[in-house]
């Protein structure tokens, strides 16, 4: 097989001739001409083949490709202003691998649920291309941004003995003689990983088992967790801010054509710049009480209620404080008011909801203690998480991000089942 080229460097390749493997995404057929649209999951590229130009049978061959074919194309890169991308290849040879089956997604519209059960093959459309793809930038640029700041990857498990807020919303898995949870969080981990490393994070998959139908749920998602020793909730949210924007710069910088094919207001993210807006629980209850919104003050925020508040702000929009039993019992309290937690949330703009949770963590042994009796939780599976309390305890604060809101907010997506590959919802467990 021909040395092959990649679509996404073509422009290296100006009046040479190379060998491009891939798939008909779709094809035109005129008299002596077959314009064939080559995809190789780099980009996408016209390929004209003049019966002059090949073999009697390569031709005739171009007359059976349907879509999603497998091909290989050898010719000349010439380029032209008025072809997709800029350029197009004038075709002297052509190798069909495979001729596909009638392909079941065509250009006509299609049910959510239809296009769900054929998730492995909508994958390929232009779309959901360019969300992937961003996708990959948006993880990229955050591990390169905690990368950058000298924090450490540390994994953390799937299997939990316990939950970090509870086993009400945990999957539960036999685990040889004993029951084992997949996990919400990997921070109770992270922060004993802080304590051995100062600044640490972790990504993979978290679980909850929220029987929820929303548009911002799943049951299985990513995040991507760092916790900081010697880390007060300020110096979180600075933290937190600086993630956010360093997000969407590089999203900007690598992935404007893909925002274009999203057809994504690309203003309303160039905006997004520190300083972030900053207001207390209290403050977003005035808000709501403003907006005559249908709200209980103590309680914590659903998503009507965050929506109602994001579109106060053309930026993502800090609030911290939020009552102390609303939160989880590792959050420490704001020592001038206990019924408050020194937590935060992050609301991305454009009613896209919570995208980043997190706060400073209760340093103190006996308060820590105290909170768990009051949570009703197994002292006896949170033996290692005191004994960070024991020796060596600091103040120290992390956060979560969830991948897939932030790739839905960026993108400008109705539903979160497009921001993954594979969605796992309480209807969805194939393909």
């Amino acid at each position: 097989m021909a040395e092959q080229t990649f679509i996404a460097n073509i422009a290296d390749h100006v009046e040479k001739t190379i060998t491009i493997s891939g798939w008909v995404y779709n094809k035109t057929s005129k008299g002596k001409l077959h314009f064939i649209m080559v995809r190789d999951g780099t980009g996408t590229i016209q390929a004209v083949v003049f019966k002059g130009n090949v073999a009697e049978d390569i031709f005739e061959a171009c007359h059976t490709l349907t879509q999603e074919s497998s091909i290989s194309v050898t010719g000349k890169v010439n380029a032209d202003e008025r072809a997709k991308g800029g350029y197009e290849l004038q075709v002297s040879d052509l190798q069909v691998l495979q001729i596909a089956e009638e392909y079941p997604i065509s250009p006509k519209e299609h049910g959510i649920d239809f296009l769900m059960d054929h998730r492995h093959l909508w994958l390929r459309s232009s779309k959901q291309h360019a969300i992937l793809k961003i996708r990959h930038t948006i993880i990229k640029a955050a591990r390169d941004y905690f990368d950058g700041l000298g924090f450490t990857l540390i994994d953390a498990p799937i299997f939990t003995p316990s939950a970090c807020e509870g086993t009400t919303n945990l999957f539960e898995t036999d685990y040889f003689d004993s029951k084992a949870y997949l996990t919400q969080s990997g921070q109770l981990y992270m922060e004993a990983a802080a304590m051995a490393f100062g600044k640490v994070y972790c990504f993979g998959p978290t679980f909850r088992a929220e029987k929820s139908k929303t548009r911002r749920h799943l049951t299985e998602f990513w995040m991507i967790e760092p916790e900081v020793a010697y880390c007060d909730l300020y110096q979180d949210m600075d933290l937190a801010e600086g993630m956010i924007v360093s997000i969407v710069e590089r999203v900007l910088e690598n992935n404007r054509p893909e925002l274009e094919s999203l057809e994504r207001d690309i203003s309303k993210l160039e905006v997004i710049k520190t300083p972030f807006p900053r207001i207390t629980y209290a403050e977003a209850v005035d808000i709501l009480k403003e907006a005559q919104a249908d709200f209980i003050d103590g309680d914590d925020f659903g998503g009507t209620d965050e929506t109602i508040i994001s579109e106060r702000f053309e930026k993502p929009v800090i609030i911290s404080h939020y009552p102390a039993a609303v939160k989880a019992f590792y959050m420490k309290r704001e020592p001038k008011n206990p019924d408050l937690a020194l937590c935060v949330d992050i609301l991305a703009p454009e009613g896209y909801g919570e995208i980043v949770g997190g706060g400073q963590r209760e340093d103190d042994h006996e308060a820590l203690l105290k909170r768990l009796r009051e949570h009703d939780l197994p002292e006896e599976f949170f033996q290692w998480y005191l004994d960070l309390r024991k020796y060596g305890s600091v103040p120290h604060a992390g956060f979560g991000l969830g991948i897939e809101r932030t790739v839905a907010w960026i993108c400008g997506l109705t539903h979160i089942r497009e921001t993954i590959p594979f969605p796992r919802t309480i209807y969805r467990l194939t393909p």
